[in-house]
C-alpha cells in the first residue's frame, strides 16, 4: 500500500532568527510495506518534539554539527529528524512489531522510515504519550543528569535556573525543590513567573525582562551567593551568575538559546572569578548519561504518581503547526515542553 507523506524541510540554511517562511512542506509517495529482507521499520508519527538545538543543525556552519551524531547539519530539502513517539505500521526488524509504540528519532513528517537507530519500543505505562516525548524523554533526562550528576547538589544549597518555564528548566526547579535546595528561577513574562511560583512552588522567580541590572538582581535574590547555576540561556545571564557564585560553585551548561541566533550576545564571564572561586563550568549532553535512564525513569515516575512533579506541556495539533511552534521557541512563546501532535493514534 502506498500513501502520500507530507514532511517539512528548510528552504535554505538559517543563520539568524528562524522565520516560518524558512520552511516549506514537501510531499512524496510513501510505501507502507517493508521490502523483503529489509531491516526497515515503517512508523506513523504521532508526536514530535520541538527543540531549540535544531537551529544549530540548520545553520551554514556550527561547531555542534561535528561534535555529536545527533546534531549533524541539515541540508535544504532534507528530511528533518527529531525525537518523538510513533506507532509501527510495518517492520522487517525483529525487535519491533506492527502496532508497537516506539520512542526515539522519527521526523517532522507524517511517516518515518527507521533502521532502529535511537529507537526503542515504548510501554506507555498508562501515561499520556506526550509525557514520553518530554518529561520522560530527553528533556527530563537532561534536567535529571545535569542537576544530579553535573551539579552534585547538597541539601540546603542555593540553586539558580534560567529559562525556568522551559522544558528543562521547570524540571530542574522541581528536582531541586524535592531535594531540599533553595531555588530561584527566571522567566520572561508575569504569567510565567506566577505559574512557577504558584503551581511549581519555586521559592522565588523574577521576570528578567523587567530587570536592568542582572548582577544586582541576583545579589538581591541570593544574598548568600549561588552554589549551583543551571544555564539554559548563556549571554548576560551567565555573566551575572558567575559574578554571584560561591566558592566551589558548579555551573551546568545545558543550552545557550540567547546566543543561538545572535553571536553578539556571546557570554564573556569573569574568568578570574572562576579561577579564584574554583568554579566548575561543564557543558553536557543528555546522551552522555543514558546509563542513568532507568534510575531517572523510576525516580521521575514515582514523583509524578505521588504528585511531587507537575507536567508543563505546550502541545499544538497538526503538522502544519511545526514551523510556527519552532519559531516561537526563540520568542519565548512556550510554557514547558513544546510538542506537536502530528496525527491521532
Amino acid at each position: 500500500m502506498e500513501v502520500t507523506n507530507k514532511y517539512i524541510v528548510i528552504k535554505t540554511q538559517i543563520d539568524g532568527k528562524p522565520q516560518e517562511s524558512d520552511f516549506e512542506f514537501k510531499t512524496e509517495p510513501f510505501s507502507l510495506m517493508v521490502k523483503p529482507g529489509s531491516n526497515d521499520i515503517i512508523i506513523k508519527n504521532l508526536y514530535v518534539s520541538i527543540d531549540p538545538y535544531q537551529i544549530n543543525r540548520m545553520k551554514t556552519m556550527s561547531s555542534s554539527q561535528k561534535a555529536s551524531e545527533l546534531a549533524v547539519g541539515i541540508s535544504p530539502g532534507e528530511v528533518i529528524d527529531a525525537y518523538g513517539v510513533g506507532k509501527v505500521i510495518a517492520s522487517g526488524n525483529p525487535k519491533f512489531e506492527k502496532d508497537d509504540y516506539v520512542v526515539g528519532l522519527i521526523s517532522w513528517g507524517e511517516y518515518s522510515i527507521s533502521q532502529g537507530f535511537i529507537l526503542n519500543k515504548l510501554d506507555p505505562m498508562g501515561l499520556p504519550l506526550t509525557y514520553h516525548v518530554g518529561l520522560l524523554g530527553f528533556s527530563g533526562l537532561t534536567a535529571y543528569s545535569g542537576f544530579f550528576e553535573i551539579c552534585k547538589p547538597k541539601k540546603g544549597e542555593n540553586v539558580f535556573v534560567s529559562a525556568a518555564s522551559g522544558s528543562v528548566g521547570n524540571l530542574v526547579g522541581q528536582y531541586a525543590k524535592h531535594f531540599g535546595c533553595y531555588f530561584v528561577g527566571c522567566a520572561g513574562s508575569p504569567n510565567k513567573v506566577k505559574l512557577l511560583k504558584e503551581k511549581l512552588g519555586f521559592d522565588e522567580v523574577f521576570n528578567y525582562k523587567e530587570e536592568t541590572d542582572l548582577n544586582s538582581t541576583l545579589q538581591r535574590y541570593f544574598p548568600n551567593g549561588i552554589d549551583i547555576y543551571f544555564d539554559n540561556v548563556g549571554g548576560e545571564m551567565l555573566e551575572a551568575a558567575i559574578l554571584n557564585m560561591n566558592m566551589n560553585g558548579r555551573v551546568a551548561l545545558c543550552g545557550i538559546i540567547a546566543e543561538y541566533t545572535n553571536a553578539g550576545k556571546r557570554a564573556a564571564p569573569d574568568l578570574l572569578n572562576v579561577i579564584y572561586k574554583r568554579i566548575t563550568i561543564q557543558g553536557f549532553l543528555s546522551g552522555d548519561y543514558m546509563s542513568l535512564f532507568p534510575e531517572f525513569l523510576t525516580t521521575t515516575i514515582d514523583h509524578l504518581r505521588t504528585g511531587k512533579i507537575h507536567v508543563l506541556e505546550d502541545v499544538s495539533v497538526g503538522l502544519e503547526g511545526v514551523p510556527s511552534a519552532f519559531v516561537g521557541l526563540f520568542r519565548g512563546d512556550n510554557v514547558g515542553k513544546r510538542i506537536v501532535q502530528v496525527s491521532l493514534d
